[in-house]
């Protein structure tokens, strides 16, 4: 089994996502998309991670790789692969999938709860009614059609979606380790200091305990799982 994840900026590593694919026995390939490695053919993947960034969707005149990159993960998905995205990885699906991609209300940058949506339909994940997660967003996105919500939050409306029975989006970081807790801090100090009711401190966002990590991170493995599954029938409550 080949996993491939795509990465938009050195700091934004897939976290506690490498270790349950290693668990997995998945052979881990990635593509940095800032360096601008070539990506790898579509009929190769078992599974597609999508990770954060800093840029925007909207920015392919700044970054004109999100072109080709929102083509492949177009094919990744027509192919019936699994696929996740984190963040922008998130944002990259519902704009694959015809949604406008906008600047939300306030922006989310530290530990913020969002509330879990249970679907009537039960091939669809259920998140934990309540659950504190990272936040690293000043943008936010329509629900695709055909899309299932999963989450919401009391600034943005859409945090995660399910599409299919293969794909999810996250806008958050479920994936969050310490390390990369510390590296999102110590790379985006100019967000930090930006005014916001949603925008903690850099002490706020690196004094997180151990048991959130731990907490965001089993919910993260319980979504590789259903991905994983074939039947892709689950419930984390």
């Amino acid at each position: 089994m080949r996993a491939h994840y795509l990465q938009h900026a050195d700091f934004e590593g897939p976290g506690s996502i490498e270790t349950w694919l290693q668990r997995k026995g998945y052979g881990i390939t990635s593509t940095h998309m800032y360096s601008q490695d070539l990506l790898p053919k579509v009929s190769e993947l078992d599974l597609l991670i999508i990770m954060g960034g800093p840029m925007s969707v909207n920015d392919e005149a700044d970054y004109p790789w999100l072109v080709s990159e929102k083509q492949f993960i177009r094919e990744v998905i027509e192919a019936g692969i699994p696929v996740l995205g984190v963040c922008l990885g998130a944002q990259l699906i519902a704009d694959v999938l015809g949604s406008r991609i906008f600047r939300a209300s306030e922006p989310e940058i530290g530990w913020f709860p969002v509330q879990g949506i249970r679907p009537d339909d039960p091939a669809c994940f259920h998140l934990p009614d309540e659950l504190c997660v990272l936040h690293w967003h000043g943008e936010t996105f329509d629900l695709p059609a055909g899309a299932v919500r999963l989450a919401r939050s009391s600034v943005c409306e859409n945090q995660a979606f399910q599409f299919g029975d293969r794909v999810i989006g996250l806008q958050f970081h479920l994936e969050a380790t310490a390390e990369l807790v510390n590296a999102f801090v110590e790379a985006d100090a100019q967000a930090l200091a930006e005014e916001g009711a949603f925008i903690q401190s850099a002490a706020q966002i690196s004094s997180v305990s151990a048991e959130q990590l731990e907490a965001t991170q089993s919910v993260m493995t319980r979504i590789l799982d259903f991905l994983h599954r074939e039947d892709h029938n689950n419930d984390v409550s």
